[in-house]
């Protein structure tokens, strides 16, 4: 489904009644009974359709074309309509009653606040509980990717608490209050260094000061390697319509536990797929081998899904300020609705 099609042709056409709406004859109250309320036309209804139409079009084409951030968007939603409805509120209100009084009470359409002055007063509240709600306390996702499978399987929808590592102002993303900070292990949502219009997913392995090298399919950190214990082989079709099969382990993390999966006939490293980044000097690469010194203020990230990530190897490091928060539970998966509920380890 496009739904940037979908939302320029409601946006179009929510305007063009809009403007029709504007040169469209007032209804005229009963004949005798000045108080009587204006029957509702058929271009009145079309309106109260199409102001908000076109409110929610709009913005929708201003994440969809990537203008803005999706809290951009939700921010300037709750301005715009908290806005126009304090606008009408402080000079306009009083107004349209005075008015309505003196025509006797008669005229009940003198009285009613304009269709987008509605429309906002609608708005607001939601979009401001909204906007709050996913700013401060939790975000959800989509995982469009396999890069942490077996973890976190594509289409799985997921939650991502705020507040983990500290609270940040909306948008800005800068932090004004420290509550705790990533441990190695955790499964984090943070903008990808490269582009920072981008969410990326990975699991915290590198903390800042860790040395982290990767051979032969295996992490040592610290100079101490990471226990694993061998799984089941996994088999999935994400990739491919027969499906491959990926030799799975458990890792373990500090205190963490979770599974991962390599294909054993690829290398361990691609270093075709190396870019250049901050601080690369912190790594050296020498054929299928790794060794990265995390700096200060810098977190280094891996998929579950060890062949079949874009992760910390190839980008290098994350910022602190590109923390976006924890990855903790599956809340939907349409396609697998056993996935909902799943706690992300």
């Amino acid at each position: 489904m496009d739904w940037e099609t979908i939302a320029w042709v409601a946006l179009v056409a929510s305007m063009i009644i809009i403007v029709m709406g504007l040169f469209a004859k007032p209804p005229e109250a009963q004949f005798g009974n000045q108080a009587a309320e204006p029957e509702t036309t058929p271009m009145q209804a079309l309106q109260e359709l199409a102001y908000p139409l076109a409110f929610v079009a709009f913005l929708g084409l201003l994440g969809l074309k990537s203008i803005m951030s999706f809290s951009a968007v939700l921010l300037t939603a709750t301005v715009v309509s908290g806005s126009i409805w304090l606008i009408d509120i402080l000079f306009f209100k009083k107004r349209r009653l005075a008015k309505h009084a003196a025509l006797g009470g008669g005229a009940a359409a003198v009285r009613a606040a304009p269709i987008v002055v509605e429309t906002a007063a609608s708005f607001f509240p939601v979009i401001l509980v909204v906007f709050l709600l996913r700013s401060l306390l939790f975000e959800p996702f989509k995982i469009p990717t396999p890069s942490m499978v077996p973890s976190l399987l594509v289409g799985d929808h997921i939650l991502v608490n705020k507040y983990s590592y500290g609270v940040r102002l909306p948008v800005l993303n800068k932090k004004i209050m420290d509550v705790g900070l990533p441990a190695r292990g955790d499964v984090m949502v943070f903008r990808y260094p490269l582009d920072t219009t981008k969410d990326y997913i990975k699991r915290v392995i590198g903390i800042p000061g860790d040395v982290v090298n990767y051979k032969d399919k295996r992490l040592t950190i610290n100079g101490i390697a990471q226990p694993t214990t061998i799984g089941e082989r996994y088999v999935d079709n994400f990739q491919s319509a027969e499906g491959r099969s990926y030799q799975s382990y458990q890792e373990k993390l500090g205190e963490a536990s979770h599974r991962m999966m390599v294909l054993p006939e690829m290398p361990s490293l691609d270093r075709r797929n190396v870019r250049p980044f901050p601080n690369i000097n912190n790594c050296a690469y020498n054929g299928e081998e790794m060794t990265c010194k995390v700096p200060a203020g810098h977190y280094f990230m891996m998929g579950d899904n060890r062949d079949g990530s874009d992760d910390s190897r190839y980008w290098g490091f994350v910022p602190e300020e590109n923390i976006v928060g924890r990855a903790f539970l599956v809340w939907m998966n349409y396609d697998a609705f056993s996935r909902i509920g799943t706690k992300i380890q």
